[in-house]
């Protein structure tokens, strides 16, 4: 496939092309964001919130460099798409901690929590008290300082108004699962199962687990802010772009990350969607027919090339973890998975070890 160009500059659809823009533009575009973010998290007063914000930076900065790709199919739109992605990402990763590690269990804190989400992609949204049903209160203004950054730069999309209704339904789907995956233990599958049934026509090919992974990604969320750069997107375009990533490329992303995490799950006591397969030889059965509907949802969207390549980096990025290498189940799976893998995903592995090194 060859480059699009959009504009003067081609969208990447080569792996040295799309690392290269990686290398030069996302790298130190999310560390700036990030240093200014951690500056504002240390002044946080209650301690618990500070910790946790704090937390989430340290240990899920890799999360932002993900994202932050989708800002640089053009880079002379990274300077309005870094920011935003980074933002909204840290919103996620912090509220993720904030109920994995919850003081409480009350599904109305978890989902005034997550409500900051929906406001931050609406910029006519008024922001409110996300700590209203919860001890911890004072963020010295963090969280709303990361809603208002997004909030910022969805009105300075030229096409968000096309998209908008598309990222809102992904933000209010990831916002339910963070709801029904924390809540009490023997009240999480049956909520989860109920949820799915209001929502298969979603996705019916899908099983439970396999729909609940693809509503915790957020790439499609950064996809469609990157459609919303052009002026031209349709709602038309905008659905498009939603279908095209999820369920598919959005569940690979998430199995995958349950997938490297299962032994750390399990000792934690915390839910994991890769535990509902019957065994390796299903998971890798299930996941690798997830991988292959992926890379065909991706060759329909616009730019095609960079979309395949997102694909093929989120299996060298996950299944390149260190993780991998002390669970024998998942190495299976991991093996499977790799069969018939292409250069390019040989290249983002290689390049994810690097990333790892320097990333802190």
């Amino acid at each position: 496939m060859n480059d699009r160009t959009i504009g003067a500059v081609k969208a990447p659809s080569k792996p040295m092309n799309l690392m290269y823009r990686v290398y030069r533009y996302v790298l130190p575009g999310v560390s700036a964001e990030l240093a200014a973010l951690r500056r504002r998290a240390e002044l946080i007063p209650d301690p618990e919130l500070r910790t946790q914000a704090l937390a989430s930076m340290r240990d899920k900065r890799f999360h932002c460099q993900g994202g932050c790709v989708y800002a640089i199919l053009d880079p002379s739109k990274r300077r309005l798409l870094i920011p935003l992605i980074v933002a909204l990402q840290t919103i996620s990763d912090y509220l993720d901690n904030l109920c994995d590690r919850s003081t409480s269990l009350d599904p109305d804190d978890f989902r005034l929590l997550h409500r900051s989400m929906l406001d931050a992609i609406d910029p006519d949204a008024e922001l409110t008290n996300y700590y209203a049903r919860r001890a911890e209160q004072d963020d010295g203004g963090y969280l709303h300082h990361l809603v208002r950054t997004c909030q910022q730069a969805v009105r300075r999309l030229p096409g968000y108004a096309a998209a908008q209704p598309e990222v809102a339904q992904l933000v209010s789907l990831y916002g339910d699962l963070q709801v029904y995956k924390h809540i009490r233990k023997d009240l999480r599958e049956e909520q989860l199962l109920a949820w799915r049934e209001r929502h298969r026509q979603l996705s019916p090919e899908l099983r439970w687990n396999e729909f609940a992974a693809a509503t915790g990604s957020t790439l499609g969320m950064f996809a469609l802010f990157t459609a919303a750069v052009d002026p031209g997107l349709t709602p038309e375009g905008a659905a498009r772009v939603r279908g095209g990533y999820f369920p598919h490329i959005c569940g690979l992303h998430i199995l995958l990350d349950y997938l490297i995490d299962q032994e750390e799950d399990l000792a934690g006591g915390d839910l994991n969607f890769c535990n509902y397969y019957r065994d390796t030889e299903e998971a890798a059965a299930r996941i690798g027919a997830i991988v292959e509907q992926a890379r065909a949802d991706a060759l329909a969207l616009p730019d095609p090339g960079f979309h395949r390549l997102i694909v093929e980096g989120l299996l060298a990025l996950y299944l390149s973890d260190p993780k991998v290498g002390g669970q024998e189940d998942v190495k299976r799976v991991s093996r499977a998975l790799m069969k018939g893998s292409p250069l390019a995903r040989l290249f983002f592995l290689l390049n994810s070890v690097w990333i790892r090194r320097i990333r802190a």
